[in-house]
């Protein structure tokens, strides 16, 4: 895997950095130029602005797991970005087994850093769609298959019937075709990468724990949920 800064890097609002396949080593620690990012005004529904936020989601994410679990792990994310592929397929059997015990809840925000480096605003998206599973009661799920089916960079991306037909293969009923069609979330996710510069987010994976970010390992993040 290159090591060297992505194609988009200088045009993103955030940017990210490939690095080794190995995942002991932390990719995506960037240097952010969020100016794009912060001159756009959006706001939600109950400041009067009227972007639309997902059924079974919030305007911090989509939470999986009780609401009043002891702790909090925060996953900024991209659909687009390998490494955070690669963070899935390492840490989502521990993430689970976190969840599963009520150690801690887990919010996904989904942000668009890579839209650049697809020709259709992949990112956008898949992030969009995915707040389309949340509203469908399947974000889990669908998160896992667009892990399993990401595109390389640097292409158009997965059409939005393929998009349709992974939300369908998990169970996504209801109007989730049109969701999908209509890019309704994709403000959301917009107002959702706004806020990761807020929250200090240079990159993805970024994952936090209680408000605290560690480094993006099955390890790190077990031994910060058990931490008092």
């Amino acid at each position: 895997m290159a090591t060297g800064k992505r194609k988009a890097a200088a045009k993103n609002p955030l940017t990210a950095k490939e690095g080794p396949s190995q995942f002991t080593v932390i990719a995506l620690i960037v240097v952010v130029a969020f100016a794009a990012v912060v001159g756009v005004g959006v706001y939600w529904k109950n400041s009067g602005g009227g972007i639309a936020v997902p059924a079974n989601a919030s305007a911090q994410g989509v939470t999986v797991g009780n609401e009043a679990a002891p702790k909090t792990i925060d996953i900024y994310l991209d659909f687009q970005c390998p490494i955070c592929k690669q963070f899935e397929a390492q840490a989502g059997q521990t993430l689970d087994q976190i969840v599963s015990s009520g150690q801690a809840k887990i919010v996904y925000h989904p942000i668009a850093i890579l839209d650049r480096a697809s020709s259709t605003r992949y990112s956008t998206r898949a992030g969009a769609a995915a707040g389309c599973a949340a509203a469908a009661g399947v974000f889990p799920q669908f998160e896992k298959e667009l892990y399993d089916n990401q595109p390389a960079e640097g292409g158009a991306g997965l059409p939005n019937e393929q998009l349709v037909a992974l939300g369908q293969k998990v169970g996504a009923g209801g109007d989730f075709a049109q969701c999908v069609d209509d890019q309704r979330y994709a403000p959301w996710v917009t107002q959702l990468t706004q806020q990761s510069l807020r929250d200090g987010v240079s990159g993805t994976p970024t994952v936090k724990v209680d408000g605290t970010q560690v480094d993006a390992t099955p390890q790190a993040v077990a031994q910060a949920v058990a931490a008092g």
